[in-house]
């Protein structure tokens, strides 16, 4: 499989996003979520992400069932800390970004994962009562004691952004990008991110799988499905959304292609630097998603492509608006 460098992280150039296989999109079947595992790395895929919170912590522990099945050297695994959990319900109560707790997160997460070494350690959600400068100092703490390689932020501003990079260099952004949200060539988020030679990992690049074209109605996602929740998956907004998802397809039909490989073959073509992370918990989405790499988009087509999704497109928040009050800005 191609590769893109993220730091000192030599990556696949699609990563494999886990959460869906133990967190937030319906029911989990363990048995298949280890089959895509396996596929993926078969096809050549190493850059698995991850977090504290999938679950809380059973996808860190079903990684960490997979990892003992294959060659520790192979794979390079993100996963995150920064959100502060409620001890009994589990429930996400805020962020926390303070040393203490990032030491606290890496110990159970090594011990959760089974490795003696995180590749890539994100912060989840940046905490506006602790100085990015302490967060990120006790990261580098964790980089010199050899317990993670790489520094990674999640929906991070631009300011934080350099501020983090200041106190230490800083290997990946993880933030939401694609053809729905493309936020981040506004805010100055990628821009920032290319300055300092950041690299840049999209989440739910397939718009939570929105453009896939699997969803056309809101009985097509489970009751436990978080993005029942979600503005852009209710009413009007489900409605004017459902208008750009035909785009795709009908893009993706002229192109010969899924229209999952079309929404991944644009996020690709934005730059060398950038990795998405679609999610998965079936093999043949895996399967169709890596077809992406194969796809070329032309200046024509890409221009056309920006033509139907100008930034902004998309109808509703993100977010929630508790969830979205989380996002550093």
């Amino acid at each position: 499989m191609k590769t893109r460098a993220l730091g000192p992280l030599n990556v696949s150039a699609l990563g494999l996003g886990c959460m869906g296989m133990s967190y937030a999109y319906g029911p989990a079947d363990e048995g298949e979520s280890l089959r895509v595992l396996h596929r993926y790395v078969e096809l050549g895929g190493n850059f698995l992400d991850t977090a504290e919170i999938y679950g809380p912590y059973a996808n860190e522990e079903l990684l960490g069932r997979f990892l003992r099945q294959v060659p520790r050297a192979q794979i390079v695994v993100a996963t995150k800390f920064g959100f502060r959990l409620d001890e009994v319900t589990r429930a996400i109560v805020g962020v926390d970004g303070s040393p203490a707790n990032v030491r606290r997160v890496c110990d159970e997460s090594l011990g959760r994962l089974g490795v003696e070494t995180i590749d890539l350690f994100y912060q989840h959600r940046v905490d506006p009562n602790v100085p990015i400068e302490e967060t990120v100092g006790a990261m580098a703490d964790l980089v010199r004691a050899g317990k993670i390689r790489a520094l990674g932020l999640s929906e991070a501003a631009p300011e934080t952004v350099r501020r983090a990079a200041a106190a230490h260099p800083i290997a990946a952004l993880q933030s939401e990008y694609s053809l729905w949200s493309r936020d981040v060539e506004r805010n100055g988020v990628l821009a920032t991110c290319r300055e300092l030679g950041v690299g840049f990992v999209p989440y739910s690049p397939l718009g939570r799988g929105f453009l896939t074209g699997t969803i056309q109605k809101a009985s097509d996602m489970s009751t436990d499905d978080w993005r029942q929740t979600n503005p852009r998956f209710q009413g009007a907004a489900l409605e004017r959304n459902l208008q750009l998802a035909t785009h795709v397809r009908d893009l993706a039909q002229r192109k010969g292609c899924t229209p999952a490989q079309l929404a991944l073959a644009w996020v690709l073509a934005q730059g060398e630097d950038i990795v998405p992370i679609p999610g998965t918990k079936r093999v043949k989405y895996l399967e169709d998603n890596l077809g992406a790499l194969d796809v070329t988009l032309t200046h024509d087509e890409l221009t056309e492509i920006d033509r139907l999704f100008p930034p902004g497109a998309a109808e509703g928040e993100r977010y929630a608006e508790d969830m979205l009050a989380l996002v550093n800005r």
